[in-house]
């Protein structure tokens, strides 16, 4: 194998894939990356897999010689980060083992106009396969659709293992639109998207046949919950890409992958049941308050360096006949802090508190100038909703306040 790349686009590509490359490997040779070599088409693929979370990833270069190495990651990345920036050429080889002259290892040696490096490698048939999809659905969705709704919804996923299902987000895609859906089980993140387009291979050649009835080639919708640590790395993919590009989902009991463009992500899906949190959301409101977002978040921002003292406790005095908001926090022994705001209240006046970082994230999310809040009682599920643009909705409980 010999190849010459750009040091920026092989450090750019191995960086993303080097996110999943194992910490603590269950076998050797998952702690390096995958380089391919491939003359036909003069480019250079990278892969990495824990055997749960693959990524991989292909960019144009130079190729003199076919060839295939497992380089180990973390080497690799930290001696290609640091080089100047030109030209970099690979070139790999067979040298006698240090340790035994009957076995022979392989190696791989890189030049850069600073220096020469030279590391060992192990034989790419030990890397193992990135799983693949025969026979499973195919969807295309828009990349604009996909970062909306990641970035909408993975905040609010669980850190809890032993609620596994929780620590992903829930999918579903229909014929026309994508729905994104978090919860750690104290506030729940859903997003609604649209212009999902799904496809099959066969549904794709059964469109050339006219005499089919069309309803037959129509894809029902589907759902499925992919883990957040997966979804983290499809939005940092997704960051390398247009926004008018498209992505296509891929996806069969128990796995799933994401294509677009030159990147390719490989995934485990979560099993259990997702919890059916459309029957959290209440069905109408006795009160609502219309307030400017980035307002109300600088003023909970500040009052939080107080809350963060004690019990992170923020309380909100709405007063409907002075069409105000008085956000206090009281933290014995330390201090105590009120701000207050203007809002279009409707409804009667209320006391409610919140948990200050739960509010944040929350108001963080949301990307429209304005929001409304709708409420009931104070202990009653509070939701967050951008008005106009990206439909989202935001519940967060209340927390109880003691007198």
């Amino acid at each position: 194998m010999k190849l010459t790349c750009i040091q920026s686009e092989l450090n750019t590509n191995l960086s993303l894939v080097n996110r999943a490359v194992p910490s603590r490997p269950t076998h050797p040779v998952l702690g390096n990356v995958l380089l391919e070599a491939d003359t036909e088409n003069q480019r250079v693929s990278l892969t990495a897999f824990d055997l749960s979370l693959g990524l991989q990833t292909s960019f144009n270069a130079n190729v003199e010689a076919d060839g295939a190495i497992a380089i180990p990651a973390k080497l690799f990345n930290d001696i290609v980060s640091r080089l100047p920036e030109g030209d970099i050429t690979l070139e790999d080889s067979l040298s006698e083992a240090e340790s035994d002259a009957d076995t022979e290892s392989l190696s791989i040696t890189l030049t850069s106009t600073s220096g020469q490096y030279k590391m060992r490698g192990m034989n790419s048939e030990d890397f193992p396969e990135l799983p693949q999809i025969e026979d499973g659905m195919v969807v295309k969705l828009p990349v604009e659709a996909l970062i909306e709704g990641l970035r909408g919804s993975l905040f609010a996923t669980s850190a809890d293992e032993t609620k596994q299902v929780l620590t992903g987000v829930h999918l579903m895609v229909q014929e026309d639109s994508l729905e994104f859906a978090a919860t750690d089980g104290h506030r729940l993140a859903v997003v609604e998207t649209l212009n999902a387009k799904p496809t099959s291979e066969e549904s794709q050649e059964d469109e050339e046949d006219e005499e089919k009835p069309a309803s037959e080639d129509t894809i029902s919708s589907f759902e499925l919950t992919v883990p957040a640590r997966t979804l983290r790395e499809l939005e940092r993919m997704l960051g390398l890409s247009e926004s008018s590009d498209t992505v296509a989902l891929q996806f069969e009991v128990g796995q799933i992958i994401f294509q677009g463009g030159n990147h390719r992500l490989t995934s485990r899906t979560l099993e259990g049941q997702y919890p059916a949190y459309r029957q959290l959301i209440p069905g109408q409101f006795q009160r609502q308050v219309a307030i400017p977002r980035r307002q109300l978040l600088s003023a909970v921002e500040r009052i939080a360096v107080l809350a963060d003292q004690k019990n992170n406790i923020v309380k909100f005095d709405i007063d409907a006949q002075a069409q105000t908001i008085d956000l206090t926090v009281e933290t014995q022994d330390v201090g105590s802090a009120r701000e207050s705001l203007s809002a279009q209240v409707t409804g009667e006046s209320i006391e409610i508190a919140f948990n200050v970082k739960y509010l944040i994230d929350g108001l963080k999310a949301l990307s429209t100038s304005d929001i409304q809040l709708q409420m009931n009682a104070a202990n009653t599920p509070v939701i967050l909703t951008p008005l106009g643009g990206l439909k989202m909705t935001y519940l967060i409980m209340p927390v109880q306040i003691r007198d």
